[in-house]
């Protein structure tokens, strides 16, 4: 005969907003009662009290000592199992945490049903445009002397030698400890040794970052401070920030400043040297070799762009009213990796995810869309994702980046990084198999770079 605990619990669901769900629940008082005494028969049998051998401590006096705990521990218990059946039994594409404005004043009394709501996003629910005949352009893109020119810079740069200074000037780069605090309640949202920030060069107008955060104003605040020195800067928080309590909150950085160093380029013959190359022609030519593969992939997003914008233009989507904290992070965490790929510098990486945080709500919202159509894309493609192709996709990110494949491995496995490569390569094969379907005509580099300077790309 089954126990009251394999009854089903009572849920009404309702919409609480666009992908938004209310679960109203009701834990019938037969299956509360159960549960609580399993919960107090445990602690009868496990409690030691002083003056008593090991479960023989009356129940009273054990209700007196660890009656709160319990109840609190067996409400915990009860109020998971009825979501988790509930987000089975109907079938629930759930895509954020929980929510709840009512557990906490809910108390578990034997003999009484337990009645509470709980909140969730769900999976939006909308119809894909069609996949075929999409009008698209190719960028003719060449390499030619000017970009290899770059490309060697960029890696005298990479592998050149910090130089201590005993006064910064802009373009330097300042390490020490940093703390953000609100300004309200003195919440420490960060709290770093190593902390690295650049002295804001005149083509940046002043702007800069710490932290991970665009401070408009920051040569202003952050001045020329010399090791020993500590800055402060004054922000606000940026309303996609993955923090969400960080979000548009009045903050105080402290910046302590340990050292001050520039960058010296390294020498054309230390490259050659390191790499093993025999002569600089040799070296002009591997960098140019390099940067054709990436010209490729830069045809190859231009196009994905193109394809998604068409997506995202044609689609009719609500989302959630706002972006949660796991949905804004996943959002920087498929575009860190898309920047990788191409080969965008570690620091110019970090430059843009401040950037995308800045980003307004609009933008964020069209980011999140991207991702459940391309989701929902893939299904109907029937896309999947093998070890091999994330071995390759790292592979290409390592060449990038100027990394060994199975250091920069490891590192994503450790940083927990490897789901967001397997969505990133999922959203990218997506794109691919549409774009195989689409009408494409060339264009010259010169409009490719117009709509690059217009923000259309």
């Amino acid at each position: 005969m089954p126990s009251a605990v394999d009854e089903k619990y009572a849920v009404k669901i309702s919409d609480a907003g666009p992908s938004r769900k209310k679960l109203t629940f009701e834990v019938p008082a037969a299956v509360v009662t159960e549960r609580l005494e399993q919960s107090f028969a445990m602690l009868m049998q496990d409690a030691e009290l002083p003056g008593f051998r090991r479960g023989r401590a009356p129940r009273p006096l054990l209700e007196k000592r660890f009656g709160d705990r319990v109840r609190s521990e067996t409400k915990q218990q009860l109020v998971a199992a009825a979501y988790s059946q509930a987000v089975e039994d109907h079938k629930l594409q759930v895509i954020g945490e929980p929510t709840s404005q009512s557990i906490g004043d809910v108390q578990v009394v034997s003999g009484k049903p337990l009645a509470f709501e709980i909140e969730v996003e769900v999976m939006p629910v909308f119809d894909l445009p069609s996949l075929e005949g999409i009008a698209i352009k190719k960028p003719v893109l060449e390499v030619g002397d000017d970009v290899v020119d770059k490309e060697i810079e960029t890696l005298r740069i990479n592998e050149g030698e910090l130089e201590s200074r005993e006064k910064p000037e802009p373009g330097d780069y300042l390490t020490g400890h940093a703390m953000m605090k609100s300004d309200a309640d003195g919440t420490a949202f960060y709290d770093l040794n190593g902390a690295v920030v650049q002295v804001p060069t005149p083509d940046k107008n002043g702007k800069g970052m710490i932290l991970g955060i665009i401070v408009e104003d920051f040569a202003k605040q952050l001045g020329l401070p010399t090791p020993g020195e500590t800055a402060t800067i004054r922000t606000k928080g940026p309303e996609n920030h993955e923090i969400e309590a960080l979000r548009g909150t009045a903050v105080t950085i402290t910046f302590r400043v340990d050292r001050c160093d520039r960058i010296i380029p390294a020498t054309t013959e230390h490259l050659l040297s390191m790499f093993g190359i025999e002569s600089a022609d040799k070296l002009r030519q591997d960098v140019k070799a390099r940067a054709q593969d990436q010209v490729r992939v830069r045809q190859q997003t231009v196009m994905r762009t193109q394809v998604a914008k068409h997506l995202v233009e044609s689609t009719k989507l609500d989302l959630p009213e706002r972006l949660t904290a796991q949905q804004a992070a996943r959002t920087l965490e498929r575009r860190r990796m898309e920047l990788m790929y191409r080969g965008v510098s570690p620091q110019d990486i970090e430059n843009h995810m401040a950037e995308l945080r800045e980003a307004s709500n609009t933008i964020a919202q069209r980011e999140l869309r991207m991702t459940f159509i391309l989701n929902k894309a893939a299904e109907a493609l029937k896309v999947g994702v093998n070890e091999g192709e994330v071995n390759a996709y790292i592979a290409q990110m390592a060449a990038s980046q100027g990394a060994r494949p199975e250091e920069l491995r490891q590192q994503m496995i450790q940083n927990n990084q490897i789901s967001g490569i397997v969505q990133t390569i999922r959203e990218h094969k997506t794109l691919d198999a549409i774009v195989s379907k689409c009408t494409v005509t060339e264009m010259t580099p010169e409009e490719y770079n117009a709509l690059v300077k217009s923000g259309s790309l």
